[in-house]
């Protein structure tokens, strides 16, 4: 039975052990759809997260998509575009159950005003990564990427601990809201400033937040107090971050560590610019848009600048993957790219190994599911010492949000692994239902975004899309739940192309087979696209794993 749902009662969080659609495979992409509406930011609107990340693009869409979800034989393959389902095709049971592509344009059609307008006229919407695909958990999808980021610069300048560190940072929404809690496991002083105090209270509520700061002179007096005490401590401040950064720089203030994490990806939906309130803002996103552009890339001017200051007097300072730098450099801030990116600075040789953030959803909604596949997963990967660390330190920080989900990244083999294992424990009864396996599109064959993910490559391959066309062709040949290729970004169009890919383990021997080949072929094209880049880790990876990678 569904579960109620404090933050949205509209939305109950899905589980119980009965199915309504034909197929565990079909009930469990259903069950994922609902979730993401029940952890979502504004599900009322079908809004999963950052602005116009959508579920479906209408709500005779999402209807549609439920009927036939419900209604579906597992020889048949739903077919989605752009968040509205427009056939259902006769293939065969080892075909995927739902193909979708979300925001794909063409060429020199892939612009922001081109976007807007066709979301306008309700042609298309913009799935976002794990939002229009149904893999949304929450914001802990994205804490241990966070985390880790935090620990491996915290490896590089601080003698591997924080303790002690102030950690700056902006952004309190889907994506963003990971980050005080995930500065809080890494032992730092934390301080996230955002426009919305909803978003910080929400925060709170959920456990990924401790304080809510006053004002600026107490929200340092807090992050002060706790830094001297080697505390760690997240503390949130309404605010704006292109008014609060360039006051804590002028005050001659400098953090340990700065990044950002606002939706400066969307200039007309996201992006608050200094100086205006929630209520004028979402007045100009209907009546002069153009305007909100003009003002926030001015305050994103401001904030970035900021930021350099930070970055001159010896702050780590990164670009947490929102564009910000983007934004900068077309508003005049000619060296904002001197600010990193975080995945080509601290994590590129993990991706080179096709090591990344991998997902599991218990669709029982039972949370001892979860207890029990970590449980696996500390017997299966004793010596693996990220997941260890983080398994003991997610059961003892990470609150759950809708579906009993957790986050783990494993690499090449180690997803295969782990997945099989958990197929057997649901074929055995040890589970309460099946479980449903996911990453993020930020992986290692899964984007091209030569501002992110692919940002510096070490053949000047940032820019290819191939990839995560190529990945997503290979989830279909391999029998994928779930397959999708999203394109958008910096306003919505024309940044990056990825893929993503969902297969529920529902203890069939059907199922270890999808398993087994979506998987593993997923990460060995990931160790083939960094190795083909000339990546010394993934060649090795591919050497020593036998990828089948083929050199020329």
């Amino acid at each position: 039975m569904p579960k109620p749902n404090p933050r949205h009662p509209d939305f109950p969080i899905p589980g119980g052990p009965e199915r309504r659609a034909r197929t565990w495979r079909a009930e469990g992409l259903l069950r994922l759809m609902e979730n993401v509406l029940a952890v979502g930011e504004a599900p009322e609107k079908l809004i999963v997260y950052a602005a116009l990340g959508r579920a479906a693009r209408t709500w005779p869409a999402h209807d549609a998509i439920v009927k036939a979800l419900l209604e579906m034989e597992e020889d048949q393959t739903l077919v989605i575009q752009s968040g509205k389902p427009v056939g259902l095709l006769r293939t065969h049971k080892d075909a995927p159950m739902v193909i979708m592509a979300n925001c794909n344009l063409v060429g020199q059609w892939a612009k922001a005003d081109v976007f807007y307008d066709l979301e306008r006229k309700g042609l298309i919407c913009w799935g976002g990564l794990t939002a229009g695909a149904w893999q949304y958990i929450g914001s802990q999808g994205v804490i241990q990427g966070t985390y880790e980021i935090f620990m491996r610069i915290a490896e590089r300048r601080f003698k591997g601990k924080l303790e002690g560190r102030f950690i700056l940072t902006a952004g309190l929404g889907g994506m963003g809201g990971a980050q005080p809690l995930a500065g809080r496991m890494a032992g730092a002083a934390i301080l996230c400033v955002d426009v919305d105090a909803e978003r910080a209270e929400k925060r709170r509520e959920i456990g990924f937040l401790d304080e809510i700061a006053t004002d600026l002179d107490d929200a340092l007096a807090r992050i002060e107090a706790a830094r001297a005490e080697g505390r760690a401590l997240s503390v949130a401040l309404v605010g704006n971050a292109a008014e609060v950064f360039p006051e804590i720089a002028a005050r001659g203030i400098t953090p340990d560590i700065v990044t950002d994490q606002t939706s400066a990806h969307d200039l007309v939906y996201g992006y608050v610019p200094a100086g205006y309130d929630l209520d004028r803002v979402r007045r100009l996103r209907e009546q002069n848009p153009e305007e909100l552009i003009e003002a926030g890339r001015e305050s994103i001017t401001h904030h970035v600048r900021a930021m350099l200051t930070f970055q001159e007097r010896g702050a780590e300072v990164f670009d947490n993957g929102n564009l910000i730098r983007t934004q900068a450099k077309e508003g005049g801030v000619e060296n904002a790219f001197s600010i990193p990116i975080f995945t080509e600075a601290y994590l590129r040789p993990l991706f080179a190994r096709a090591i990344g953030p991998f997902r599991w959803m218990a669709l029982s909604g039972e949370e001892s599911d979860i207890a029990r596949i970590d449980d696996l997963l500390l017997e299966m990967f004793p010596d693996n010492k990220i997941v260890t660390n983080w398994i003991r330190l997610a059961r003892e920080n990470v609150p759950f949000e809708g579906l009993p989900a957790r986050i783990a990244w494993l690499g090449h083999g180690e997803r295969t692994e782990l997945a099989k294992a958990v197929n057997r424990l649901v074929a055995s009864g040890e589970l309460a239902g099946p479980i449903a396996f996911s990453r993020d599109h930020l992986d290692a064959g899964g984007m091209a975004h030569p501002n992110i993910m692919t940002e510096g490559m070490r053949d000047g391959s940032d820019a290819i899309a191939d990839w995560p066309l190529l990945d997503a062709m290979a989830l279909c040949s391999s029998g994928a739940d779930l397959v999708a290729i999203h394109s958008g970004g910096g306003g919505y169009a024309g940044y990056m192309t990825s893929a993503g890919v969902t297969v529920v383990a529902d203890g069939t021997e059907d199922a270890d087979t999808r398993i087994d080949l979506s998987l593993t072929n997923d990460t060995a094209l990931g160790v083939i696209r960094y190795a083909d880049a000339g990546y010394a880790d993934a060649l090795d990876e591919a050497q020593k794993k036998s990828v089948g990678h083929i050199r020329t």
